[in-house]
């Protein structure tokens, strides 16, 4: 069991119980939900470099 952090929430999860997952420049990103990757996938650079918005927030 290993935990992550949901790069747009901040959310902690089991990486093996994520809801979804993105890959970006060769990194596995996992999220607690779909609307939490869909808000990933509009900027991935922007929240790979470990900046937050909170879920929908901008």
């Amino acid at each position: 069991m290993a935990m992550v952090k949901d790069p747009v929430c901040g959310m902690r999860i089991d990486e093996d119980e994520a809801e979804t997952t993105s890959e970006y420049e060769g990194k596995e990103y996992y999220f607690c939900s779909q609307e939490c990757k869909e808000e990933f996938d509009k900027d991935p650079e922007f929240y790979a470099e470990g900046k937050t918005g909170g879920a929908g927030g901008d």
